[in-house]
This record gives C-alpha cells, sequence and structure tokens, in this order.
C-alpha cells in the first residue's frame, strides 16, 4: 500500500488499513494559531508527532477507526513571574475514535474515555494536532525557579497601581475588631 499519505486532506480509512505509524516533524510556525501564542521562535522550532490509524471489529457492525496522536514540542512563551522566555514541554497522548454522524459522538461521548469524531472524507489532522498543542498550552506559563527576579522600581506604574489600590478585605478586618 502506497505511504502517499497528507495531512490536511488525510484518508482515515486508508491511514487505518495500513496500520502503520506515521511520524513527521512540523516546524511550529507552520501552525498560525500555536505560532501565535509563542514568543521568540526560532526557525528550528518544531512539533515532533506520530499518529497511527486501526481499525477495531465491533458486533454487528463495520470495523471502527481509530486513531492514536502522540506528539512533543518545546513551546517558548512568556514566564508570567518574571517575562522571560521560558520553554514549554508541550505532550500530547490521545486516542480518538470515529463515528458516523454528530449524533453519535454527542450520544456516546459521555461514557467514552477517549474523544470521538466525526468520520470525514478528508480529514484535517494538522487542525487536530494543532487543537490539542493548544489545549495542552499552560494556562500561565512559568519558570521552575525564575532566572531573574522581577524588580520594582520606584515610579513604576505597575507597583504605584498597587500600593495605592484599597485592601479589599480592610473592611471585614475592621469588622472583626468591632
Amino acid at each position: 500500500m502506497s505511504r502517499n499519505f497528507q495531512a490536511q486532506g488525510l484518508n482515515l480509512q486508508e491511514l487505518a488499513h495500513d496500520g502503520q505509524p506515521w511520524s513527521e516533524t512540523t516546524l511550529i510556525t507552520d501552525l498560525q494559531r500555536l505560532a501565535a501564542e509563542a514568543q521568540g521562535l526560532t526557525p528550528t522550532d518544531a512539533v515532533q508527532w506520530q499518529v497511527t490509524g486501526e481499525l477495531r471489529p465491533q458486533a454487528g457492525a463495520e470495523d471502527q477507526v481509530w486513531l492514536h496522536l502522540n506528539a512533543e514540542a518545546s513551546v517558548p512563551l512568556t514566564c508570567q513571574r518574571c517575562l522571560t522566555l521560558v520553554a514549554t514541554p508541550v505532550e500530547v497522548d490521545q486516542w480518538y475514535r470515529f463515528v458516523d454522524s454528530e449524533e453519535i459522538a454527542m450520544a456516546e461521548d459521555d461514557e467514552a474515555e477517549e474523544d470521538l469524531l466525526v468520520m470525514a472524507p478528508q480529514f484535517d489532522l494538522m487542525a487536530l494536532l494543532e487543537d490539542e498543542l493548544l489545549m495542552a498550552l499552560p494556562l500561565v506559563p512559568m519558570h521552575e525557579t525564575c532566572p531573574v527576579t522581577p524588580v520594582f522600581s520606584a515610579g513604576d506604574p505597575a507597583l504605584e497601581a498597587a500600593e495605592a489600590k484599597p485592601n479589599p478585605f480592610a473592611v471585614l478586618g475592621q469588622l472583626k475588631k468591632s
């Protein structure tokens, strides 16, 4: 069987019948939404990914198409503590089961451990990969130990705003004393 797969117009049945892992490297700059989240990308920042399709028999019906996606990347993000770049490891390890319609997917979704997707004649694997990587990004990227300590200087608008803002719990402290 030919291994001439196209990630943006993938024939899932063909991939499942092939049954062999398909590995690729994709530059983060080629994933526009992920690249928009990143800071200070280099031309070599990339995602290593592998996908495997398989057919699983089911009683009284056609074999079901399943897909397993593994991906790893190091995405440069801004540390929210020190505001410098932090290389953030991102990993995806997810199974997908393909069903015939959105109604079936909605009905079976609560009981399924795997993600359910609707079978399409031309599946966009790159969109799925990018979606999963975006969901795997941390909400607040930070170094474990920041290389620099944030310092506020006198006259810094952020420091002045913090000092000028009254403490909302100060009123509660007054009530407790009474």
